[in-house]
């Protein structure tokens, strides 16, 4: 088993929100007591609806925003706490971040190579030629010709963003990658071609990543690992392979279950009623008991802690 890149331990953000008309601000809690672990050479997928902590989780772990409990290490650093800022930097160009809107992301009034080579330029010591050299290197790594360097991102498809937006994020050769929903914006092919560009990468450069989705069919074909996020918290975690078979937490079950599949006989339940919870004013107990079809009283009260349940499988739920 290859060491981890990244711990996260107990890991809280929240977020002051003002209510208007000089009331006191609200807390919101984004991220809830989260923990896990990423191996050199995997892919940890974190799965959940809009608005349950995906990205904020992705952007506290590469610094762009800070914790406000809780510990991130990164490559045996510890960039969280008072020193934080400090260890941050020791670590920071072997991480990067791949964004949901490529188009977004890239500044459309420069030539896609300085779009490529901004990362370079801030880092600096770089020569003209070795960085023109990057540049075309990188434009191949990612399957496009290097001729596109003189062109500008408005020209591209979306998925031909991506490319270059991943492009951006190797120029100063990571270890470790933030995929923030990168495919959700592309059409089924395309996300296809991304994701095989992905683990090709991965297979070639050694990287490490923290595939972001929605989507538990798109997590599958990436992952080592997945991690069901629900209103802030980790509800299951577990290896792929145990976590597509044996589905325990009722979120996870139905999100499986809405992933279509090409079975004329296949009889679907029906899709969970409600809306994720205002994290604004989260309910007592569990998170998922107002949605959640097996409902005990205990969920109502108590939230419930992961508990180990073999294989490297863990479940944040009152019926295990």
């Amino acid at each position: 088993m290859n060491a981890p890149i990244v711990r996260v331990r107990d890991l809280v953000k929240e977020f002051q929100v003002t209510r208007g008309r000089g009331g006191p601000p609200a807390v919101l809690r984004a991220v809830n007591h989260i923990e896990f672990d990423i191996n050199a050479g995997t892919t940890l997928g974190l799965v959940g609806e809009s608005g349950s902590g995906k990205s904020t989780t992705g952007r506290l772990l590469v610094g762009l925003i800070p914790a406000t409990s809780g510990e991130i290490e990164l490559f045996g650093e510890t960039i969280t706490g008072k020193d934080g800022r400090r260890a941050l930097a020791k670590v920071r160009s072997k991480m990067q971040f791949v964004f949901q809107d490529p188009h977004g992301s890239l500044n459309p009034r420069m030539r896609v190579g300085d779009c490529i080579a901004e990362p370079i330029d801030i880092a600096g010591g770089w020569s003209r030629g070795d960085r023109t050299d990057r540049v075309s290197e990188l434009l191949e790594t990612v399957g496009l010709p290097r001729a596109v360097a003189e062109r500008f991102p408005h020209e591209f498809s979306g998925g031909q963003r991506q490319r270059i937006g991943i492009a951006r994020a190797l120029a100063l050769r990571p270890e470790f990658v933030v995929c923030d929903e990168p495919v959700s914006a592309l059409d089924v092919s395309m996300q296809a071609q991304i994701i095989n560009l992905l683990l090709d990468l991965q297979e070639k450069l050694g990287l490490s990543y923290l595939f972001i989705a929605h989507d538990l069919a798109v997590v599958r074909s990436i992952a080592t690992e997945v991690a069901v996020m629900y209103a802030g918290a980790l509800v299951e975690h577990a290896p792929k392979t145990v976590l597509y078979a044996t589905p325990k937490h009722p979120y996870t079950q139905a999100l499986l279950e809405a992933v279509p599949r090409p079975d004329p006989d296949r009889v679907r339940s029906a899709a969970i009623g409600g809306e994720v919870p205002s994290v604004l004013n989260p309910p007592p107990g569990c998170s998922f008991a107002p949605r959640c079809p097996k409902v005990m009283d205990i969920c109502r009260i108590e939230r419930p802690a992961p508990r180990a349940s073999g294989e490297g499988h863990a479940v944040a739920c009152h019926l295990y």
